[in-house]
């Protein structure tokens, strides 16, 4: 899985920042680092320190401004990202003050010591007793060089003033006598003009000799004897002595004056080696230590500088040791910080992360790739969801358009939720009850009832048989219904039950009525047309058995038995009539020929059977209210005629039966009337009877039910049917006025001929 390493702006620009200072810190330390090397080279180097103090001294105090303008900047950069709130700047600003501390309170400590030191150890250097040492050591020096000398200088001139006569003008064996017995280096006999007439020692293997002075010979000349020191300027304490003591003494003469021609004697008398290097060292070390003591303040300011700079140098690369481990630190801390607020957001984008090696790095990366797995997970989920969002919205479609019932009950029989043709199927707003038991919602109390059953016996015997549902028929809206049930119909449901995750309960019901009720016409039908066939045959051998008995008897009995033969008679063949005619009814009823649809004019149909009823007198007066609006229906002419004969015949026995229980006779009313927004018209036939029971509207429709005497019950089963294959609706209901029953009224809705086009 790729992690993302970080944004390329951000980036560069990190890393140039870092670069920046790095290079900048860098520079400055190796600055600083020479200045501290040219510092301990000019301590060490008096003459170096003397010739580049000034330099030294402005360049260190530069150095040290910058160094502090440098931690400023740092300590003013971190309390800007204190202010601001950035995650880790705390931490960042503790690791600074952590390694601030560690490297300023050692620093410190070590500063003020050796500060401390330097002082005093410089003021000890210069110290009265070191500088009375020197002087002695120094007076010492000049005591023993001036003893020697004027020991020397004496013996010389005693052996000047026993030199021969004789040998003045060059005694070689007088002048190895004095060497020897004086221990000089060498002795040499001059002139006063200065010519060289005998030597012996160093000065004979010379090939110039080393020839006084003319002021010498003069100091000699008057003093009688002159002696000196030399050597010590051009001698240093390391290198091998060449001091010595020289005496230039006149020789005596007959005569008193000395002329330029005196001879002088010189001698020549190397000091101890250690002697001289002794007092070099007194020499150079009282030099040296006058030359400091003039410069104490000055060299006590460059240690003092020296000392400073590094503490300051100590405190800059502990603060930039600081800064650029807590930014190592703090980066990747950053960056989780920042990935772990966008996760909280919800932004499952790909995350930052660190390069490094160490363990915040390869936490950032453990991060970023569970970051990337969450993402990959949401997908998938959401694609899941997506998918489970589909197949509930396909399956909700298929639920919705399902001619079934679905319902899904609770545990305790609450109704969760419900499809539109549950509400259809019930005839119940189901929406109101949701959360409540099914057999509390009005006119479901015995079908609720039934089903909680059937999923207790359910749950017990599934364990046993290994069923997965239920299935159980139900009637609802029968005789049998309460007052306030909702049913304008029987209905006939076969339910189917199972059970759901999470203790729900799955409901499935369809209505079945119609198919009870085709089921049972047909079967009807089927018993119709045979009891026609069964019971037509024997009826005309009857009726003519009867009346030839009456024409063979006719004449041959008395009054009295003629009376009786032809009563009987009469009432055999009466009985035969109405036998035939229900046997014509069912015949009708079992052979009712499919519908030929064609457009027909309804109201002329109705004028046309209304012809039929215009001699009746005993029956019921007849009403039209057509809608001259309506046009022409699509219909079988024959059929619909037969529905209009059906209904005027229930509606004239209803209105006889009314007027015979003492109500007024009233008229029979038959109507038409346009629905433009459902292209249908509609008759309606309507009478003044005492209209039906409850129990007989719910099954009206169904065959030979009927609350006529002399009834089959099948006219309203026939007109069901014919309505049934036009495509109608049919239905029928008691007229109300002032919460009384005044009546009843049968509708059908026919579809008009454009619309059925």
């Amino acid at each position: 899985m790729n992690v993302p390493a970080a944004s390329p702006g951000g980036l560069h620009t990190s890393r140039a920042m870092r670069r920046t200072t790095a290079v900048v810190a860098l520079t400055m330390v190796l600055i600083g680092l020479l200045l501290l090397y040219m510092l301990m080279q000019a301590t060490n180097n008096r003459e170096l320190y003397e010739r580049n103090y000034a330099v030294l001294f402005y360049v260190n105090m530069a150095v040290a401004t910058l160094l502090l303008l440098a931690i400023a900047w740092v300590a003013y950069r971190l309390v800007g990202r204190l202010r601001q709130g950035k995650f880790g700047s705390r931490l960042l600003v503790k690791l600074a003050a952590i390694f601030a501390l560690v490297g300023i309170v050692p620093g410190l400590l070590i500063y003020v010591v050796s500060y401390q030191f330097v002082s005093r150890s410089i003021e000890t250097w210069f110290d009265v007793k070191v500088e009375g040492a020197l002087d002695a050591g120094l007076s010492l020096g000049r005591v023993t060089l001036e003893t020697l000398t004027n020991d020397l200088n004496a013996k010389v001139r005693a052996s000047g003033a026993q030199w021969p006569e004789a040998a003045q003008n060059g005694g070689g064996a007088e002048i190895e006598r004095v060497a020897e017995q004086l221990g000089a280096t060498s002795v040499a006999l001059w002139t006063g003009s200065g010519q060289l007439l005998a030597s012996t020692g160093q000065t004979r293997i010379q090939l110039i000799p080393d020839k006084p002075s003319p002021a010498q010979f003069r100091a000699a000349r008057a003093d009688r004897s002159h002696a000196w020191v030399e050597g010590f300027d051009d001698a240093a304490p390391t290198e091998a002595s060449t001091a010595r003591i020289r005496v230039l003494v006149p020789l005596a003469s007959d005569s008193l004056d000395l002329t330029p021609d005196t001879r002088y004697l010189l001698v020549t008398r190397t000091l101890p080696a250690n002697l001289v290097a002794n007092a070099l060292a007194v020499e150079s070390a009282n030099r040296e230590y006058q030359e400091r003591a003039l410069a104490r303040e000055g060299l006590k300011r460059m240690y003092i500088g020296t000392l400073t700079l590094s503490l300051f140098l100590a405190v800059f690369g502990a603060i930039l040791l600081a800064v650029l481990l807590g930014n190592q630190i703090v980066r990747p801390l950053l960056v989780l910080a920042e990935g772990v607020n966008q996760v909280a957001a919800g932004d499952l984008t790909p995350k930052l992360a660190m390069q490094g090696r160490d363990e915040l790095g390869g936490l950032t990366r453990a991060f970023a790739t569970m970051t990337a797995q969450l993402s990959g997970a949401r997908q998938e989920v959401e694609r899941s969801m997506a998918q489970v969002d589909a197949a509930r919205a396909h399956l909700q479609t298929i639920l919705d358009n399902l001619t079934a019932g679905v319902m899904v009950l609770s545990a305790d029989g609450a109704v969760r939720s419900f499809n539109p043709s549950a509400e259809r199927i019930l005839q119940v707003p189901l929406a109101r009850y949701l959360g409540q038991a099914i057999d509390a919602v009005p006119g479901l109390e015995d079908f609720g009832v039934g089903v909680q059953r059937q999923f207790s016996e359910f749950a017990q015997r599934a364990h046993v048989q290994g069923t997965d549902h239920w299935q159980q028929p139900f009637e609802l809206g029968g005789s049998q219904a309460p007052m306030h049930s909702p049913f304008d119909r029987a209905l006939t449901l076969v339910a189917r039950g199972a059970e759901l995750p999470e203790h729900e309960r799955l409901l499935v019901f369809d209505d079945i009525s119609e198919i009870v009720s085709a089921q049972r016409a047909q079967a009807w039908g089927e018993v119709a047309r045979r009891l026609a066939h069964e019971i037509k045959n024997p009826l005309t051998p009857i009726q003519l058995s009867a009346e030839r008995l009456e024409m063979k008897l006719a004449g041959k009995l008395a009054p009295a038995e003629q009376a009786v033969l032809n009563k009987s008679v009469k009432t055999i063949v009466d009985q035969v009539d109405a036998m035939k005619r229900l046997v014509n009814e069912f015949r009708d009823y079992a052979r009712l020929p499919a519908a030929e649809l064609k457009p027909v004019d309804l109201n002329a149909l109705i004028h046309d059977v209304l012809h039929l009823y215009e001699a009746q007198s005993t029956s019921a007066a007849i009403a039209l209210d057509l809608d001259a609006q309506c046009p022409e229906v699509m219909g079988d002419a024959q059929q619909l005629r037969q529905v209009i004969h059906n209904l005027l015949q229930n509606a004239q026995d209803a209105s006889e039966t009314a007027a015979e229980a003492g109500r007024p006779r009233a008229a029979v009313t038959v109507r038409t009337q346009w629905q433009p927004t459902s292209q249908r018209v509609r008759l309606s036939v309507m009478d003044h009877g005492t209209g039906f029971s409850d129990a007989i509207l719910k099954r009206a429709f169904e065959p030979y039910v009927t609350t006529k005497t002399k009834g089959t019950g099948l006219g309203l089963a026939v007109v069901k049917k014919i309505a049934d294959e036009h495509g109608s609706r049919v239905d029928i209901t008691n007229r109300m006025q002032d919460g009384k029953v005044v009546g009843a009224q049968v509708s059908l809705s026919l579809p008009a001929h454009d619309s059925a086009a």
